[in-house]
């Protein structure tokens, strides 16, 4: 996508600074309703485990939504200073199973190389290129095709990340953020042990792993689709452009209102890729007021397509499935 002369900065920046109010209600919008929810859940247990699968549903969502707030205060965009940001991210960390410096540190990183084929890998969804997987040995390629496999990585794959992966920090995490892992760990296994001890372990079980599911497995879907559809953006370094992987490379994924609210605008995501400072809020007052970022969106019926999507095809400059290696097989042979 070409700018021409315009200056997108300042679009980007009237709208780059939270209202406390706003997020404070947020807060209480989201926070609230979940452990009540939680609670009617393991009261439910007593009438049936038809109904707490029922509720964990909508639990899951203010889950989802608790982490668009967690995201917002990574990006010190929630509140007016990096203080109240970190404390509520902390807190919220805990919540969400996340730990917060750990993974506001990945996430930079994220923002920092989406789209950049020479530095993918941290904080994104791995995705190889077709010359890539074919030169990779076959126990990397088995990997990859189960990591890459829609009944993996949107179900027990996504959770694993949630609750087992982010229990440690990467070989390139400081202390900040070594820290962070620890300190939100002693807290998980204070807040549930004390939980398991009230409820039994049992109850405990039955109400969060539904929950748990359903918001990691949504919460993994909405972070796929938002950089894995067609067309979008990825090239080498030396080509690579900012704004274009922001605006070509980051999907606008419209929604149901329903599910807009409870994802917290997160499908306004090329905005966001833009300028990580605009609070979850205000990204859909972003996007009406400047045609500017009124793109083609990205309908749910048609990010189903994601779901097939493998690799990255250089040459076409567009993602692919399986079926592709067949015809690169065939060239190989006919060479």
């Amino acid at each position: 996508m070409s700018i021409g002369k315009i200056r997108w900065q300042a679009i980007v920046a009237k709208y780059a600074y939270p209202e406390t109010w706003r997020s404070l209600w947020q807060v209480f919008n989201s926070v609230i309703p979940f452990f009540v929810l939680w609670y009617l859940a393991y009261r439910s247990l007593e009438i049936g485990y038809w109904l707490t699968l029922l509720i964990t549903i909508p639990a899951a969502g203010f889950m989802v939504r608790m982490f668009i707030i967690f995201h917002d205060c990574c990006h010190g965009s929630f509140f007016r200073t990096p203080l109240a940001n970190d404390r509520m991210g902390l807190l919220l960390g805990v919540a969400v199973f996340t730990p917060y410096f750990e993974w506001k540190h990945s996430h930079a990183i994220h923002h920092a190389t989406a789209g950049d084929l020479d530095r993918r890998g941290i904080g994104d969804v791995y995705t190889m290129t077709v010359e890539e997987y074919i030169a990779a040995p076959w126990y990397k390629k088995v990997g990859y095709r189960i990591m890459r496999s829609p009944l993996i990585l949107f179900t027990i794959g996504a959770t694993i990340v949630f609750a087992i992966t982010h229990r440690f920090w990467t070989a390139n995490s400081g202390k900040r953020e070594r820290n962070s892992v620890i300190w939100t760990n002693i807290a998980l296994l204070g807040f549930i042990g004390w939980t398991i001890y009230h409820i039994g372990w049992q109850a405990y079980l039955l109400v969060e792993l539904p929950i748990l599911l359903i918001a990691c497995g949504a919460g993994v879907w909405l972070f796929y689709v938002q950089h894995n559809f067609d067309p979008t953006y990825w090239e080498r370094h030396k080509d690579w452009q900012f704004f274009n992987a922001g605006m070509d490379g980051s999907s606008f994924y419209k929604l149901p209102k329903v599910l807009q609210w409870f994802t917290g605008n997160i499908g306004f995501h090329h905005i966001h890729h833009l300028s990580p400072k605009i609070p979850n809020y205000k990204l859909e007052k972003c996007h009406n007021e400047n045609p500017l970022f009124q793109i083609e969106p990205l309908t749910f019926g048609a990010s189903l397509k994601s779901l097939f999507f493998r690799l990255w095809d250089e040459k076409r400059k567009q993602l692919v499935g399986w079926s592709v290696l067949k015809q690169y097989r065939r060239k190989t042979q006919t060479v």
